[in-house]
């Protein structure tokens, strides 16, 4: 027999419904709020588990709290730092990690990391906890949240390693790698995956040693000689990464990449880059001229929003669009990168990389 406070809280639920769709046809994402309420009842009629019903409803109060959280610094680009929990404070790559959350900091970027020890405690350490987020995972072991930002409101405890990663890399404009364990190296090939399947970014990967050190330098030679020279990944995909242990270089290959490139989106089959200045007539002819090979038909235009983007918060800024392949990720940061040594720039614009 259903106790009274259950049908209390069933009674609160049908109000709290009936009210939602009530406001549904002049709520902003309305089209979305019905594609997931639907799915929710075609679930409801369906004979899935118990447990799937407790992964689905504890997947969501993960992402609640992430999108809550986050959306308060939507416009505050952030770095993701990756790195072992393992690694002391005396040790060089410890030290590394702590000096570059500083650097990033500095240039206003905030930092972004798993919340626990280790580099991850070295990136808050350098950043500041005013300046830092943790995404901690529950786990038996390694759990525990770093004094840094243990108690601080933009520390969040996921259940699920693949909601934390969702915000991890959704949430980030750049990720920085230091050397590290099975995790490490995960989040290392996901990232890498992800860019180029395009699933991710484009945002700048950085892979970082301390000064004369060899751990990600010893992993590129492998995906040179392992993969890009059998064949198993395109010669350009290298494109998608720098390794590097100074720490200037790091910090240069991050801003640099918010120079004159703001962001993108796809459009209907047109993806569409936004640019924080606008390019040359002979800029453009210059990557038509060395970028063809990566379109599927046309040229690449320069343009203002589209009337498909809506309201978009960068409505003022010029585009470039293009009907790319979707498969050269590799030349597509190249190409990025080319962009960013383009354009007339101002001290505001290559002053505050940071600025969404």
């Amino acid at each position: 027999m259903t106790s009274s406070a259950s049908f209390d809280t069933l009674e609160s639920l049908q109000a709290d419904i009936a009210e939602l769709i009530d406001r549904l046809p002049h709520l902003k994402n309305r089209q979305f709020i019905q594609q997931a309420l639907t799915t929710i009842l075609r679930l409801a009629d369906s004979d899935i588990e118990r447990l799937d019903w407790k992964i689905l409803s504890a997947s969501l109060a993960d992402m609640e709290r992430g999108f809550q959280l986050f959306h308060a610094y939507r416009h505050v680009r952030k770095v993701t730092i990756f790195g072992s929990a393992r690694l002391a404070p005396d040790t060089p790559e410890y030290h590394m990690a702590v000096e570059f959350g500083r650097a990033v900091s500095q240039l206003g970027f905030m930092v972004m990391t798993g919340g626990g020890g280790g580099i991850m405690q070295a990136g808050h350490e350098g950043a500041g906890r005013e300046n830092s987020f943790g995404l901690n995972i529950q786990l038996p072991f390694e759990q525990q949240a770093n004094p840094v930002i243990e108690g601080d409101s933009k520390l969040i405890h996921f259940k699920y390693f693949f909601t934390r990663k969702l915000f991890l890399l959704k949430e980030s404009d750049a990720v920085a790698l230091f050397p590290g364990g099975f995790g490490t190296q995960d989040e290392a090939f996901e990232c890498m995956t992800l860019s180029q399947t395009g699933k991710f970014g484009p945002v700048p990967l950085v892979l970082i040693d301390p000064p004369g050190g060899d751990y990600w330098q010893s992993w590129s030679r492998y995906i040179d000689q392992q993969l890009v020279q059998k064949g198993l990944v395109s010669p350009d995909d290298p494109s998608l990464y720098t390794v590097t242990d100074d720490l200037d270089v790091a910090c240069d290959a991050i801003t640099r990449f918010y120079q004159v490139y703001h962001s993108s989106r796809y459009v209907g089959e047109q993806l569409v880059i936004r640019l924080t200045t606008d390019l040359s007539a002979e800029e453009l002819e210059r990557l038509n001229s060395e970028f063809n090979d990566i379109l599927v038909k046309g040229r690449i235009e320069k343009s203002q929003i589209l009337p498909q983007e809506g309201q978009d918060e960068t409505a003022e800024l010029p585009r470039l669009i293009l009907y790319f392949n979707q498969r050269d990720l590799g030349r597509l940061y190249q190409m990025i990168s080319l962009i960013n040594q383009m354009g007339t720039h101002s001290l505001a614009q290559t002053g505050h990389p940071e600025r969404k």
